[in-house]
């Protein structure tokens, strides 16, 4: 099975490493914690799942974004 091509909320496609900005806050489960919106997130990573991001934000390390 090929790579699936995952892409942003504007449909630009995402590499390993790109930086992305979140458009809407984030709750995070298990904290108290909310991600604001126009958080910059720094070097994603692509996991083998299509529409799931692993990355780590000042605040959360280990995230994974869907």
């Amino acid at each position: 099975m090929a790579d699936a091509i995952v892409r942003d909320s504007n449909g630009t496609q995402l590499n390993e490493g790109d930086s992305v900005t979140l458009i809407k806050d984030l709750k995070v489960k298990g904290t108290s914690e909310t991600i604001k919106r126009g958080t910059l997130v720094k070097n994603i990573r692509l996991t083998g799942h299509p529409g799931e991001i692993e990355c780590n934000t000042r605040q959360v390390k280990g995230l994974v974004l869907k």
